[in-house]
């Protein structure tokens, strides 16, 4: 099945053209076979990251939002903050289980990450770090698999239809 996913790089510095972690995304993406529905870049900004986030959560050809950037420990990064504000729901295991599997590449500097995901309106928003290897091994670690309906026993794909109960 494919998963329709909007990409949204938080950064002050970067560009389209620069933007590193999210090309590496986007090419993850095509090689899974789902579609970029959208892709932006924004300053970190609250109230732009979060007029992004909240137009995205209301279009329906847009399943998942994964941001990259923001989830440092300097006074800029916000995503984290912005995705308290608007979460249904919280999933505090991506979290917990990034910064796992982060440890065994960047060891003790995995707690300076705040990578973390919610729901919004039966869509998951993912905050990745904004970098190369943060990305990386959210997908390659997680996303990957969770965004595949194949994957067993369970997925976050087979869960879209119920997101919305009520």
């Amino acid at each position: 099945m494919q998963v329709n996913i909007a990409l949204l790089t938080i950064t002050d510095t970067r560009t389209i053209e620069n933007d590193k972690s999210g090309s590496i995304l986007v090419k993850k993406i095509a090689e899974q076979k789902h579609k970029l529905a959208d892709r932006k870049i924004v300053k970190d900004n609250k109230n732009e990251i979060k007029k992004i986030i909240l137009d995205w959560t209301k279009k329906k050809e847009i399943d998942v939002i994964i941001t990259t950037g923001g989830t440092g420990l300097t006074g800029r990064d916000i995503t984290p903050e912005v995705l308290d504000e608007i979460a249904e729901k919280k999933i505090p295991g991506f979290g917990e289980l990034f910064r796992q599997l982060s440890y065994k590449t960047v060891g003790t500097s995995t707690l300076q990450s705040r990578a973390s995901a919610i729901l919004r309106n039966g869509k998951y928003i993912f905050a990745l770090p904004g970098s190369s290897g943060g990305v990386t091994d959210a997908w390659d670690l997680i996303l990957k698999y969770q965004l595949d309906i194949n994957h067993k026993p369970c997925n976050f794909v087979e869960l879209f239809p119920r997101l919305k109960e009520k």
